[in-house]
């Protein structure tokens, strides 16, 4: 049912929502986030260096995707994450869900990604003209996962 991706390959959006919605007349709502990596307001992003464990990061994301499929109720959940190096405009990461309504729909998907973006294990570097640093959550992202 639920698949999680961590890849290094850019992955297309499109065909990805495609084959996530195929057959799924059962579903009444189908919500897709992708996140793409932004250049900063402040410096020249050049590249954004993301690591992880390989195994480890699978394992953390499919425990949280397991809680939001129960949970919500949903009929099916997609998490892809890339890692690697990856240039302002580029696909980051992607979330679908499926449920019978939007509102368990859109919950779900804000509850994977509220996760995603300061839980996942994973390991970001920001290099700009400047150099390069370290990416921490915010005090917002830390926020946004108190209503959960």
């Amino acid at each position: 049912m639920a698949t999680v991706r961590v890849q290094e390959a850019p992955f297309d959006m499109g065909a990805e929502v495609d084959a996530f919605a195929k057959g799924r007349t059962d579903m009444g709502a189908l919500v897709t986030f992708t996140g793409v990596v932004r250049d900063l307001a402040d410096s020249d992003l050049s590249v954004m260096e993301i690591e992880h464990y390989p195994g480890m990061t699978e394992r953390a994301i499919g425990k949280i995707v397991d809680e939001a499929v129960t949970r919500w109720s949903l009929g099916d959940a997609l998490v892809i994450h890339r890692y690697g190096r990856m240039g302002p405009g580029d696909r980051i990461m992607m979330v679908a869900t499926a449920a019978p309504h939007r509102v368990d729909a859109f919950a779900a998907a804000e509850f994977l990604m509220d996760y995603l973006k300061s839980r996942a294990p994973f390991w970001k570097k920001e290099i700009t003209s400047d150099g390069a640093d370290w990416v921490a959550a915010t005090d917002e992202d830390e926020a946004a996962l108190g209503r959960w």
